[in-house]
């Protein structure tokens, strides 16, 4: 692919010969083994006797993804940059901290963690509001070799006990209160106590970050719970601190749960070396990231976007992360974000649809957007990210418009696919095509966005359209969107503890051929992928599928009057929360 665009090359040589892309990609970040085995392919055999294609990348690799994220940076003389910037307009405070003083905080809250019992290999469910000490928490129980289950911050009692019953944690970490935008605090003590007292599983402690908005009064030691500043200042006080404890690239590091359709929430595992591997890789390439650039992503760590590309990606980057506590509307306005981007001059940017919807609903002739760009205050902003759900080419255009006028020299909107099985981006457009090969960061230009897609193939996700009996269809036609085996390192090789249900639910569909996504649409002629829908939100008519959130079927005069001004269904990817 000589004349190739340097995007295309980079995915083509990765579907070539992933050996010698991948083992570039893994010498960029700190490994306590290097690996020697890149991947290694293999077939599981489940307890029914039935057989399946399974893969291993950096078998014999050993890493720290906390020393990676923190650490590795504050060594390198660092430690001054800003890892994180707190921006909470919900109770109207900012907090900046550096690289050596997040080092210090997470190898603390190691020693305490250890000292209430959690050992390598233990899990520690994350049940936290946007606060640094969620991420410090994170990074903590990575430290000690620890596996943590995220769950989103705020969920009901009786959510929260499914997954303390399917994780079974050690120890649960929390907060007195979330802040619900505009609505004011809301207490978690009635929510994580209500979960335990339902769940069957009981963690030995529940270790509670008091915020003065909603204060957790009553600590009952006796069952369990503490008080998590009198633990760290207590630690302090005796200089506790833990080492980084490294695991094999094959051991898990984080269970996320996404929806089944039993109403029994699947545990996607993410394992240690192809997740940091994946995520710093695509930070880079796609992103555009480089160390002491800043990226603002509005989402949740409860939530795969939000843990990604809040904790992880920027931090393996050696980036500067934007913590933001708040709405897009309402806290205190419209223009939050992009107050949020001039004065934390913001290089990238990554929400969902729905929230720019949320803002053109509120101010839709841009105001807020347009007097801060007419002083120059968005300057900093090279991409506008989107994912979550389909993109519609009205919200695209309008962004790509003000963008091009006030942004940095060249600044896209970069709509992308992904899900919590994945783990990464599975399109886009890289933002540093060429960053992928040695000598590679010359300035070209990324690929030119078509309103509508999703982008193109990301390096390692070999996405394909099929029929429905597995058969690849022409390109340009409606199909089945399926992945081929092995996924990019970031992607899922399993569920925790549930090996039958990943494959009755991602590959028995196809006899093991393709991993199914769910999601249904085309490859078109340029090689840009769009996504129509969930596939089980096809329709089909006089033998052609067509999807309910295509405006197509809008053009239909009948129809359009029963429906409203948006597609009939909108439904999001994987990864969305549901």
């Amino acid at each position: 692919m000589a004349n190739a665009h340097p995007q295309d090359a980079a995915y083509a040589a990765a579907l070539d010969s992933p050996e010698t892309f991948w083992a570039h990609e893994a010498k960029h970040l700190s490994w306590a083994v290097p690996p020697k085995t890149i991947i290694e392919n293999t077939t599981k055999t489940l307890q029914s006797g039935t057989e399946h294609q399974h893969w291993k990348w950096f078998p014999d690799g050993e890493i720290s993804t906390s020393y990676n994220c923190v650490d590795r940076h504050v060594e390198a003389g660092n430690g001054d940059r800003t890892a994180i910037i707190w921006d909470s307009p919900v109770t109207n405070t900012q907090e900046k901290i550096s690289y050596a003083q997040l080092a210090e905080e997470v190898a603390t809250l190691a020693g305490v963690l250890r000292e209430e019992g959690v050992k390598k290999g233990d899990v520690v469910l994350i049940y936290m509001p946007m606060i640094p000490a969620a991420l410090v928490g994170v990074l903590a129980t990575l430290r000690l070799g620890a596996i943590h289950a995220v769950v989103f911050g705020g969920f009901s009692a009786p959510s929260l006990a499914q997954r303390i019953d399917a994780s079974k944690p050690k120890v649960v970490l929390t907060a007195s209160c979330g802040i619900e935008g505009a609505k004011g605090p809301l207490p978690y003590q009635p929510l994580v106590r209500g979960a335990i007292e339902q769940s069957k599983h009981k963690p030995s402690k529940t270790i509670v970050w008091q915020r003065e908005q909603s204060r957790w009064d009553d600590v009952k030691k006796e069952n369990g719970e503490r008080n998590w500043q009198r633990l760290v200042k207590s630690a302090r006080n005796r200089g506790l601190k833990a080492e980084n404890v490294p695991v094999k690239s094959n051991e898990p590091i984080y269970i996320i749960y996404t929806s089944g359709t039993t109403g029994a929430p699947k545990g996607v595992l993410r394992e240690a070396g192809g997740h940091a591997v994946g995520l710093n890789f695509c930070m880079r390439h796609l992103f555009g990231i480089k160390a002491g650039d800043v990226m603002f992503c509005a989402s949740d760590i409860g939530w795969v976007v939000g843990h990604s590309f809040i904790i992880f990606a920027p931090l393996l980057a050696g980036a500067t992360t934007v913590l933001f506590e708040g709405k897009p509307i309402g806290t205190p306005d419209a223009g939050t974000f992009w107050r949020c981007v001039e004065q934390h001059k913001v290089n990238v940017m990554f929400t969902a649809p729905t929230a720019l919807r949320a803002i053109r609903r509120e101010d839709g002739k841009h105001k807020f957007f347009i007097e801060r760009g007419e002083k120059d205050g968005l300057r900093s902003l090279r991409a506008l990210f989107l994912a979550g759900e389909r993109s519609e080419p009205a919200v695209v255009n309008d962004y790509t418009q003000l963008l091009q006028k006030y942004g940095a020299p060249g600044a896209a909107v970069v709509d992308n696919w992904w899900s919590s099985e994945s783990g990464s981006p599975m399109t886009g457009l890289a933002q540093l095509p060429s960053s992928w090969h040695a000598g590679g960061e010359e300035n070209v230009k990324p690929l030119a966005t078509k309103p509508g897609s999703a982008g193109k193939p990301m390096p390692g996700f070999n996405i394909r359209v099929v029929d429905d009996d597995g058969n690849e269809v022409p390109q340009g036609k409606t199909g089945n969107i399926v992945l081929g085996m092995p996924l990019a390192p970031t992607g899922f090789t399993t569920l925790w503890k549930d090996e039958k249900r990943f494959y009755n639910g991602y590959m028995l569909r196809f006899k093991g051929r393709w991993i199914d996504t769910g999601d249904a649409g085309i490859i078109d002629k340029d090689g840009y992928v769009h996504i129509h829908g969930r596939s089980d939100d096809m329709i089909n008519v006089a033998a052609h599928r067509l999807s309910t959130g295509k405006s197509l079927i809008h053009h239909h005069l009948d129809i359009r009057k029963l429906t409203p001004s948006q597609p009939l269904s909108n439904k999001p990817s994987h990864h969305t929360p549901q």
